[in-house]
């Protein structure tokens, strides 16, 4: 499911996956796209995890994008591109089709395709000292649509065209103030409030996370709601895991879900 590329640890029913190029500052390959798709697509198919830590090696960076030095070879001309982009996007219709909740764990530069990645996730947890941006306009690069969409959706068109036209790199406090990130935590607390994070998650009814995920992804859609669509909101009334919190609740004691 994973390679020295892509690196993933189970910890009971939370996983943590790791973008591993450290020396590069785990800048992005077209290889590591296509393994982080496949990582996370089997992640989301694995009934017995709860949430998902997705990371960068190191804490130097989550990750500052694709690594230029494989244009040359794997993006000099459309034709190339086209085909780069058919493995980026994938990935990204992966993290978006993710059943389980993301969150992303940001040290230090989150910057053009790690910026993708990370407005792909549920909640995203920074350092003081992580910085944000997508500076492509000095590369002469469009952030095509199936990358910028998830950007829109989280910061709004406006906020996404001031990111992309201007091209700045720019702090935590202000990506916290676009609505780029959930929290901004002292750099040496980024992975014990990911954690905690994960672990507040996983305590959960898992069938609750994932149609909570479902349903958010659903209300972005114009579309009016189906009487299906409507009727499925009371499915989580038939399963064991609503039995077990009630009663949980009235005993007043931690509940134990076991996603059924």
């Amino acid at each position: 499911m994973a390679s020295e590329l892509v690196l993933v640890s189970r910890d009971g029913a939370i996983a943590t996956v790791v973008l591993n190029r450290p020396a590069k500052l785990n800048a992005l390959t077209k290889p590591m796209w296509r393994e982080l798709g496949e990582t996370i697509g089997a992640l989301s198919s694995d009934e017995n995890l709860r949430c998902i830590i997705l990371r960068g090696a190191g804490e130097k960076a989550f990750s500052p994008g694709n690594d230029i030095g494989e244009f040359a070879t794997e993006r000099a001309n459309k034709a190339q591109a086209i085909a780069y982009g058919h493995v980026m996007h994938a990935t990204l219709q992966a993290l978006a089709d993710c059943r389980h909740p993301l969150v992303a764990q940001i040290h230090g530069v989150c910057v053009g395709g790690g910026l993708e990645i990370a407005a792909l996730c549920d909640l995203r947890i920074c350092g003081e000292s992580s910085r944000f941006g997508a500076p492509i306009k000095s590369l002469g690069l469009t952030m095509a649509y199936a990358e910028m969409a998830p950007l829109a959706r989280l910061v709004g068109t406006a906020v996404a065209l001031e990111i992309l036209l201007e091209g700045r790199v720019f702090d935590a406090a202000e990506a916290k103030e676009k609505r780029l990130v959930t929290r901004i935590v002292p750099d040496g607390e980024v992975a014990a409030e990911a954690r905690a994070t994960a672990e507040r998650v996983a305590e959960g009814a898992p069938l609750v996370a994932r149609w909570h995920k479902k349903f958010a992804r659903r209300l972005v859609d114009p579309r009016p709601l189906t009487a299906a669509e409507i009727d499925e909101c009371f499915d989580c009334f038939d399963t064991e895991d609503f039995r077990i919190g009630y009663a949980a609740f009235l005993a007043k004691m931690k509940p134990m879900f076991v996603g059924r």
